[in-house]
C-alpha cells in the first residue's frame, strides 16, 4: 500500500504569510489533484506554542536567520508562525481536506524544534506517523509540500531511514532557500539517500 503525506500546507508558509516560502501556494492545486490517486493520505501542521525557542522574538536582540543552539542542537530561528490555532496554523483554504485521513502536530515542545513529520530535530520523540503509516500496511511513500529544504526533507530523509520506499513530488514542493540554492541542494541530498525524485504527472491512482 501506497500513502501521500502533506507537508505542512499552512497558511503562514504561504505568500503573504509569518514565514511566506515563495510561490508556496502553487503546490495546493498539486495536492489536490494528487489526494484521489492514493488509499491513504496524511498531513503534518507545524503547531507551536507561543513561546517556542525556535522564534526570534522569544530570545532578546536576536533576529529571524540567526543560529542558535536549542535544545543541544544548533538552531535557526524563525518568525513568529504556525502558534496553535491560530489563523496562520490552519490549513490553506483552497487545500481539499476531506480525503485526509490524519493529521499529525509537530513542533509542539518549546524547547526543540520539529522539521521532520516523523521526529523532533533530536530523533528524542516521535510523533507517531511512522507506527499508524505500519498499521495501515503502508509500505510506500510519496512526500511534497513546504518547505523542500526543511520539513519536506527531514520528512522525506525520515520515511527513506525508516525503510519506506520513499518518493518525493519534486513539482509539489517549494523551498525557503534562505541561502540561493538551499532547495536544489536538499534535492540533491535526498535523491543520494535513495529517494527517488518524481513529477505529480506520473503519478497514477
Amino acid at each position: 500500500m501506497r500513502a501521500l503525506i502533506l507537508v505542512d500546507l499552512q497558511n503562514d508558509f504561504m505568500p503573504g504569510g509569518a514565514l511566506a516560502v515563495a510561490d508556496g501556494d502553487a503546490v495546493v492545486p498539486v495536492a489536490n489533484r494528487l489526494q484521489p490517486a492514493f488509499e491513504l493520505v496524511v498531513a503534518t501542521q507545524d503547531w507551536h506554542p507561543a513561546e517556542h525557542g525556535s522564534f526570534a522574538a522569544n530570545h532578546v536582540g536576536r533576529r529571524p536567520g540567526e543560529i542558535i543552539e536549542l535544545g543541544g542542537l544548533q538552531q535557526v530561528l524563525w518568525p513568529v508562525h504556525c502558534v496553535q490555532g491560530s489563523a496562520g496554523a490552519a490549513f490553506h483554504a483552497d487545500l481539499d481536506t476531506t480525503a485526509i485521513d490524519r493529521i499529525f502536530h509537530k513542533g509542539m515542545d518549546p524547547e526543540i524544534d520539529s522539521y521532520s513529520g516523523f521526529f523532533d530535530n533530536g530523533q528524542r520523540r516521535a510523533t507517531g506517523l511512522a507506527d499508524y503509516l505500519r498499521a495501515k500496511g503502508v509500505q510506500e511513500l510519496f512526500v511534497m509540500g513546504l518547505a523542500t529544504d526543511y520539513c519536506v526533507k527531514f520528512t522525506a530523509l525520515d520515511a527513506a531511514r525508516l525503510g519506506f520506499r520513499t518518493h518525493l513530488v519534486a513539482d509539489g514542493c517549494r523551498a525557503v532557500n534562505l541561502r540561493p540554492g538551499d532547495g536544489a541542494a536538499a534535492i540533491a541530498e535526498m535523491a543520494a539517500a535513495g529517494i527517488e525524485v518524481v513529477a505529480s504527472t506520473t503519478i497514477r491512482g
